[in-house]
């Protein structure tokens, strides 16, 4: 009877260290979340999300090791972990092969920074979106559909990739817009300058003839067949889709040549018929 009662005090002591060991990494994790998403609210790179996660597997170690050293003594645990025979070990090792990869992948992302939260990237496969966050083990793309690519580390590490952020305060893409040849040239930069200005997501960048920074000039570029062309540069955030730039630009563009009777002109095509 004292032997079975030894041993469920034992199996109850198990459990309370266990339910102890959790609350506590829990706990430890809340906290540490709690400090990063203040420090990300004024930084967004990816230093801060992988070093969020390492202190994350730092508390669940530490507290772990703590945990089985109440239960069994600190030199048992030792004895345990250094104890395993070499074909646990090997199959152990191998097994976490590729978490050492993405987790050595992930560090040198962080201190070379090839690209960081926010930048727009291309991959060689043509895969292309903005980062959003990276974990010890991989980064998570969002593309254009909204579809999250989630790439391992180890393998973005190697990659060629084309940034269309890098080290840059802004993005810029160059719109065409033609107009028929007897619009007023004046008339119709001055529309589509104001349709510019006008959207949200465009940004002052363009240097004026004052040094102050500006939204860019209106330019008759060129001469078509059917048009004539006028050009604009818009300048964005970095955080921004190209696409969504490029819907709203051109939907208010097309609104205010409308409203203003300016023709976007298209080729014609005359059919003959013989009788």
């Amino acid at each position: 009877m004292n032997f079975k009662i030894d041993n469920w005090e034992k199996v109850l002591n198990l459990g309370l260290i266990i339910l102890i060991a959790i609350a506590v990494i829990v706990l430890l994790i809340i906290i540490n979340r709690k400090f990063f998403q203040k420090l990300k609210k004024k930084h967004k790179n990816l230093h801060l999300q992988l070093l969020e996660k390492g202190i994350n597997i730092f508390i669940i170690i530490v507290v772990g090791l703590l945990a089985f050293s109440a239960v069994g003594g600190t030199r048992s645990v030792w004895q345990t972990m250094l104890g395993g025979t070499a074909v646990i070990s090997a199959v152990a090792a191998f097994a976490a092969q590729d978490v050492i990869k993405d987790m050595l992948g992930g560090l040198m992302i962080s201190i070379y920074k090839p690209f960081d939260i926010g930048d727009r990237i291309e991959l060689p496969d043509g895969t292309a979106g903005i980062v959003k966050g990276m974990t010890m083990r991989h980064v998570v793309i969002n593309t254009i559909d909204t579809v999250k690519e989630v790439i391992p580390n180890s393998k973005l590490n190697v990659m060629q990739i084309k940034n269309y952020s890098f080290k840059a305060d802004c993005r810029s893409v160059v719109f065409q817009f033609p107009v028929s040849f007897d619009t007023d040239p004046a008339q119709a930069k001055a529309v589509i300058a104001a349709a510019v200005k006008e959207s949200e997501y465009s940004i002052p960048y363009h240097f004026n003839k004052e040094g102050n920074k500006d939204y860019s000039e209106v330019f008759f570029l060129s001469l078509s067949d059917s048009a004539m062309v006028m050009s604009v540069t818009v300048y964005y955030e970095t955080g921004t889709p190209t696409e969504v730039v490029r819907d709203d630009i051109n939907t208010r563009v097309k609104k205010a040549l409308d409203a203003n009777g300016i023709e976007i002109p298209y080729n014609y095509i005359t059919l003959v018929q013989k009788s």
